[in-house]
């Protein structure tokens, strides 16, 4: 057994070793195919137009693919709870820099992940208003911006906080019953739009009005922006690292095998959606119902009403699938850290009988909780703002630093064609990210996270005698 797997096993404390590879991708793709391709599927065709739709898709599934050639192989070298948070301790130094970039980045992952899972306890709850239009209503008259859906939407994630409480054996039992509701929806989506298209005189591209190169090229940019949030979730099961059998083989092939079929369905449901989505553009303003009646439309189009209705249902399920793989993974991260030390000792408990990281999958719970009476308007663009600067790049030059200064590390996945996966990665985020509107303020945004990150691990590093605060022996 290497320094690095006697490492991660010491690390993960009684979490034991029972992911296979079908697992590891049914948890992955748990995560990809949320709640987030069926209300952005109309955004994505506003944002890039019919012809460029398709591009936008594949676009960020080659970013998807060399960004998860990245985790790959950090992830079969690393094979231990916390993903992220490991990778960056190892590549900067446990008793360096890398315990304030570590910290930093479970910090941003207090804000990023409960607003990731409230965002789709939101979007079910707001499906779930296709049912029961009261839940638009506001119950406290003294408080109008506070609506029934947002009870739903607190009640939903305390939900799916109790389901995880218990033994992985059972989670994954359950995972697997979620993910036929999830194909489900994705069949349902791409029979109803090709059975449509084959009722109106059969498939075809609608016209597509002449733009100018740069407005094409800005169009695209946003697009796959969104397309990009939508495939995030295949490293998922590098948070579960020490859970996985065989690391070094099931996290490689795990991460690449579900961008593979993700991308796949996406674009197979963007070429069946193409017909009947001429009115994309003039619905990209609407609220969250609106784009799940235009999804629920193409449905209800071909085979009736009733067809609409069950698509909005699978819908639901699909984004309560989500969240339960979000909450999985990301309660594994706030534990690692503070069996290391580098958060707080009360999240690194194991419950005696389940054998799972309780303490933190409650924390994570309750503030997401919290955050389901918020407004999220803005927070997909916050959320690939803040991972990309203080995540994926830190990864990206960590990766290339890592073959630098410790090229005796066994690596059991080696990146093809290095350096240019993690280089074209970085490229393609920078694409994303200079040609949107309103850069600025999610560059300030993940500053904000940054700095006040940075101050509190000061200050505690400095109370603990920790880098930069090291007392160093005579």
């Amino acid at each position: 057994m290497t320094t690095s797997r006697k490492s991660a096993e010491t690390e993960s404390g009684h979490l034991e070793r029972r992911i296979g590879l079908r697992s590891a991708v049914l948890f992955n793709m748990l995560e990809m195919i949320g709640v987030g391709p069926f209300i952005t599927l109309p955004l994505v065709i506003a944002a890039a137009g019919y012809k460029l739709s398709v591009w936008a898709w594949l676009l960020g599934a080659a970013i998807a693919v060399m960004d998860g050639l990245v985790w790959a192989e950090l992830g079969a070298a690393f094979p231990q709870a916390g993903g992220s948070y490991a990778f960056l301790r190892e590549i900067y130094g446990p008793k360096g820099a890398g315990n304030w970039l570590s910290f930093l980045y479970v910090w941003q992952l207090s804000f990023s992940a409960p607003l990731s899972i409230a965002s789709g306890c939101i979007g079910l709850s707001s499906f779930l208003a296709w049912f029961w239009p009261g839940l638009e209503s506001a119950p406290i008259a003294a408080l109008p911006a506070l609506h029934c859906a947002n009870f739903a939407a607190a009640a939903a994630c305390l939900l799916v906080t109790a389901l995880l409480y218990r033994n992985l054996s059972s989670v994954t039992r359950l995972a697997w019953v979620l993910f036929a509701g999830v194909m489900a929806a994705m069949a349902g989506v791409i029979a109803s739009g090709f059975a449509h298209a084959a009722a109106m005189g059969g498939w075809h591209m609608p016209p597509s009005p002449a733009q100018s190169a740069a407005f094409a090229i800005g169009g695209l940019a946003q697009a796959t922006l969104i397309a990009t949030y939508d495939y995030w979730g295949y490293y998922n099961i590098t948070f579960l690292g020490s859970e996985v059998r065989q690391p070094e083989k099931t996290i490689p092939r795990a991460i690449l095998l579900s961008v593979l079929f993700v991308t796949t369905l996406y674009v197979v449901m963007n070429f069946s959606a193409l017909p009947s989505m001429r009115d994309a553009a003039r619905h990209a303003g609407e609220g969250a119902i609106a784009r799940v009646q235009l999804v629920a439309e193409i449905a209800r189009s071909a085979f009736g009403q009733w067809a609409g209705y069950t698509i909005a249902a699978l819908v639901m399920w699909t984004a309560f699938a989500s969240v339960f793989s979000l909450l999985l993974g990301y309660s594994r991260v706030p534990f690692a850290a503070a069996q290391n030390g580098n958060y707080f000792r009360f999240l690194a408990a194991v419950h005696p009988k389940h054998g799972i990281p309780h303490r933190s999958l409650v924390a994570l719970g309750l503030v997401a909780t919290v955050f389901c009476f918020f407004s999220l308007q803005q927070v997909i663009t916050m959320l690939v703002v803040t991972r990309i600067l203080l995540q994926f790049f830190l990864q990206h030059v960590g990766v290339m630093l890592l073959r630098v200064q410790r090229p005796e590390l066994e690596r059991p996945f080696k990146i093809p064609l290095y350096p240019l996966p993690p280089v074209l990665a970085m490229a393609g985020f920078v694409f994303i990210l200079v040609n949107r509107s309103k850069a600025m303020g999610g560059l300030a945004m993940a500053g904000g996270i940054a700095l006040s990150g940075t101050l509190i691990y000061l200050w505690r590093a400095k109370r603990l005698g920790q880098w930069p605060f090291t007392v160093r022996p005579w």
